[in-house]
């Protein structure tokens, strides 16, 4: 690990001979082609359209690989030295979000951009590194070409994903968005803000004691947070409704769920009892806005019926616990 941060053990570029310049050059497409690949694939349940884009720059990948081969062959022979990015202090390095599933179609597309950009700056500064004029004009050649793949995916998006089908891909991925983090989260959101309503201010009023209820507020605020993440996990894996995963879900209702009876839990560290009381009501204040907000935002309901329906259930679960506290 700390070889990889500091360099130890690691090649700078300026010593590299132009025989490991062409292997990393070599290896570099070939992973590039690769993950290129690994997008296609984790593209092709949800995007299968734009997984073909990505298959043709795989393909492109191949050829550039297959030209550097060549070359290698005419001037170094059949053995290619072993040098990857990693052996390269300050080459630049691929993040593995290929591994992350699903797969975001606008993250896949910046990557790619990103991609390409510093395979064509390592191939400016190879080609000004080597001697050989053969080897010069193909690294420039290189250069060109991925400079010129954003016009290669422009022209594949057009073939593989015309206007209409990328309408409905970005349709379909907010969708996944929503089912699998909006959803979730605002159902935790409403259930820790709503339902601990009750405990938090019976106790308040109850004891007058700002720390116990703090404790009351806490304990109410995992407990449900808990409780609300397992059942999600285990209501549906996701498959059949096609919500996502049942982990992402669940801490996703588990940790809103905390945070939405924590918010009003937390000003009774303040020891005022009325102090402490006036800010947690604040705080529900903003909390219920909240979530009248993220419906209007991603549930298209009327922002004003979204906010009536929040503050008249919160209202009663408010007025439920002040009851019982001063029973």
């Amino acid at each position: 690990m700390l070889s990889r941060v500091f360099g130890f053990g690691r090649r700078s570029f300026e010593s590299l001979s132009e025989q490991e310049i062409l292997a990393l050059a070599i290896s570099s497409e070939e992973d590039d082609g690769r993950i290129y690949r690994a997008y296609a694939d984790g593209l092709a349940d949800s995007f299968p359209h734009s997984a073909k884009v990505f298959e043709g720059m795989a393909e492109e990948e191949d050829g550039h690989r297959d030209s550097l081969i060549e070359l290698h062959r005419e001037r170094f022979g059949e053995r290619i030295p072993l040098i990857r990015r990693e052996h390269v202090k300050g080459y630049y390095e691929r993040k593995p979000d290929w591994l992350v599933r699903p797969l975001g179609i606008e993250h896949v597309r910046q990557q790619a951009e990103t991609m390409e950009r510093q395979a064509y700056l390592f191939y400016v500064e190879a080609a000004k590194r080597t001697r050989d004029a053969s080897t010069r004009k193909l690294l420039d050649d290189l250069a060109v070409a991925e400079q010129g793949h954003e016009t290669l995916a422009q022209r594949l998006e057009q073939k593989h994903v015309p206007g209409a089908v990328k309408d409905e891909e970005a349709a379909a991925e907010q969708r996944q968005f929503i089912l699998t983090y909006v959803q979730p989260g605002l159902a935790g959101l409403m259930d820790g803000s709503v339902s601990t309503l009750a405990p938090i201010f019976a106790a308040a009023f109850a004891t007058h004691d700002t720390f116990q209820t703090f404790l009351v507020g806490l304990a109410a605020s995992i407990g449900a947070g808990i409780s609300m993440g397992f059942t999600e996990v285990a209501s549906d894996d996701g498959k059949l409704s096609g919500r996502g995963s049942p982990v992402k879900r669940g801490l996703t209702v588990g940790i809103m769920t905390m945070l939405g009876g924590l918010g009003h839990a937390l000003p009774y560290l303040i020891p005022s009892f009325w102090t402490a009381t006036i800010i947690a009501a604040v705080v529900v204040f903003f909390e219920l806005w909240a979530i009248a907000f993220v419906q209007n935002r991603y549930m298209q309901t009327p922002f004003w019926r979204a906010a009536f329906q929040v503050v008249l259930g919160g209202a009663l679960v408010f007025a439920a616990g002040v009851l019982i506290g001063n029973a």
